[in-house]
């Protein structure tokens, strides 16, 4: 993973923690992470709901270093059912003080094996995604396209997940809304498809 990824990676954790007020309601309440010192563009402000459909919803949030579009979907049904998670959810980031755009991210609510792939089915197609802690991440920015390509024309999608500890998991989402919510971001941060 090249450096530029790794530090979009951590900048996006930072955006998270500050600038996604809406997703406080589904988060538990954790003292935020401090942004890094002189790093102004770590913390875009507070996000502005864009509109949601079915289980996406869409946010935007801009600072004078750029602007953060990212969705966030829920899945319709986790598996087991009894195995103690934190949020789980879906999402799609386009950042423009960075230039880039289509990144896709599952937080699965647990810490991850980052010794095997988490897995992405939709439809016929499967793609393999690195996991870091506890969430899971396209390894190429081609990568990232594909799948997003992939989700807005499926109906649903399967990540499949291996714990540190205890069995596998599988979550499915509905890609009702999804397009729409990916319309959205993409309007507000100037991506063409």
């Amino acid at each position: 993973m090249n450096r530029t990824r790794l530090l979009f990676f951590v900048v996006m954790s930072l955006v998270l923690a500050f600038a996604a007020p809406s997703l406080a309601v589904t988060k538990p309440k954790a003292k935020p992470t401090p942004a890094p010192a002189g790093n102004a563009a770590a913390d875009p402000g507070p996000a502005k709901s864009l509109g949601s459909d079915g289980a996406w919803s869409a946010y935007f949030a801009q600072n004078k270093a750029g602007k953060v579009c990212y969705l966030v979907g829920q899945p319709a049904k986790t598996e087991p059912v009894a195995m103690k998670r934190k949020p789980v959810m879906a999402m799609v980031t386009h950042r423009t003080e960075d230039n880039v755009s289509n990144v896709v991210s599952f937080d699965e609510g647990y810490a991850l094996n980052e010794d095997q792939d988490v897995v992405v089915e939709i439809g016929p197609e499967k793609f393999p995604l690195f996991a870091r802690d506890d969430t899971a991440w396209a390894r190429t920015s081609e990568l990232d396209k594909m799948i997003v390509t992939a989700l807005a024309k499926g109906k649903d999608v399967i990540v499949k997940g291996t714990p540190q500890k205890g069995h596998p998991t599988t979550d499915t989402y509905s890609l009702a809304g999804f397009s729409k919510a990916l319309a959205l971001i993409d309007k507000a941060c100037d991506v063409k498809r």
